[in-house]
């Protein structure tokens, strides 16, 4: 089923883009939400001025991605984490953490945008990718360095007898 697309849908298309579509998706989903509409010539008329707005809008939001990955280049960031002798985190550090540690030094970061095939388990320094679209994406050195708090005692705590 060849539609007409009447609002900007990021896995399908923005405005004014015909797209073809299953007939199920077409008639329960899409047409009832008005998010598209029929392919006529008419509307492909119609939503000619629209398409353009709303390529302007992309381009503009392309942009401004582009000047926050640029932003993130060399810059690198510290998250401490509690850590056993030989370096081994209790826990492990993700993509939340890694955010909320850029977030921390003012950039506007989603978890989502960190790439991290799997969560950092040891006291390391790597360099992490922060992609904010297909080709707009830069690299963020990241530091897990150990909390200077021990497990199970707050920082300034005296041992008691049992930890002597």
């Amino acid at each position: 089923m060849k539609l007409l697309l009447t609002k900007d849908l990021g896995h399908l298309g923005i405005v004014g883009d015909v797209i073809d579509v299953s007939p199920g998706y077409g008639r329960n989903y899409l047409l009832p939400q008005g998010l598209a509409t029929q392919a006529t010539r008419e509307n492909i008329k119609a939503l000619a001025e629209e398409r353009k707005r709303a390529e302007e809008r992309r381009r503009l939001h392309h942009e401004e991605l582009g000047r926050r990955a640029e932003r993130l280049r060399d810059i690198e960031v510290t998250i401490a984490a509690a850590a056993n002798e030989e370096g081994l985190l209790y826990g492990s550090v993700g993509q939340r953490e890694i955010a909320a540690a850029l977030r921390d030094e003012g950039h506007d970061i989603e978890s989502r945008h960190v790439l991290l095939r799997e969560p950092i388990r040891r006291l390391d320094n790597l360099t992490v990718t922060v992609r904010f679209a297909e080709s707009i994406e830069a690299e963020v050195k990241v530091w897990v360095v150990r909390s200077q708090a021990t497990p199970g005692r707050e920082e300034g705590d005296e041992p008691s007898d049992d930890d002597r």
